[in-house]
């Protein structure tokens, strides 16, 4: 910022302390219990239940206004004997950026939330 005497002034910037997983989860759990409850699985919802699960979350996250950028996915399956598997990997600075994954389920379906957060760095 530049003070009118020539001299240019750096305000500070919100560092990231490193990603609060438990808010996040509180977050996402709040989400899919608004979307999801009381519902049984459906086809015919499930691209509507995904993404007003995905953009609530993300809604919610950045909101928090912390230095972040999110990626949040979401996958609805009906319950069965298969079971329902899922697996990530990342490469990134594990002292700011981070991940939380939240587990839903009813009688009817399960659906698994990732979230991403990968610090902003300025």
């Amino acid at each position: 910022v530049d003070r009118g005497l020539g001299v240019l002034v750096a305000l500070p910037l919100p560092l990231p302390v490193g990603f609060n997983a438990e808010e996040a989860h509180n977050i996402v759990k709040e989400c899919v219990d608004g979307v999801l409850g009381g519902e049984d699985y459906n086809h015919n919802n499930i691209n509507q239940w995904t993404a007003s699960i995905v953009e609530q979350s993300l809604t919610h996250l950045v909101k928090l206004g912390k230095a972040y950028k999110y990626i949040v996915t979401c996958a609805v399956v009906q319950k069965s004997a298969y079971g329902f598997h899922t697996a990530s990997s990342c490469f990134w600075d594990t002292t700011s950026d981070g991940t939380c994954t939240v587990r839903w389920e009813n009688r009817t379906m399960n659906c698994i939330v990732n979230v991403f957060a990968i610090a902003i760095v300025l």
